[in-house]
């Protein structure tokens, strides 16, 4: 299966698929789609509006791989489920973190 990230000199990009007003805040793991692209499943408690939903999910993968929310920014996909998000800052030592945790 490929990885839900991309690695460039100085960030990541990585595509997610997030449920807003999904129970709970998680991480649930690597999906693929139709089109055969994997995306990381994540669900945040936050509802769709106003960008809550968005900013629950940074919130949420800053606080699994340990960087500050500032060093993440949403792409693309504002209002859709499918979104890609930039994370600043070391490409391998980020997919590191995020391949131990889509494998945990």
């Amino acid at each position: 299966m490929s990885q839900p990230w991309a690695a460039f000199t100085d960030h990541i990009s990585l595509a997610v698929r997030l449920t807003p007003n999904g129970g709970r805040d998680a991480i649930d793991g690597v999906d693929t789609d139709a089109e055969g692209k994997s995306h990381l499943k994540a669900r945040v408690t936050a509802v769709p509006e106003k960008g809550k939903a968005n900013k629950a999910l940074i919130a949420l993968v800053a606080k699994s791989l340990g960087v500050a929310k500032s060093s993440i920014s949403l792409a693309s996909g504002d209002t859709s489920r499918k979104k890609t998000l930039r994370i600043e800052g070391d490409p391998e030592d980020l997919i590191r973190k995020l391949s131990a945790l889509v494998e945990s």
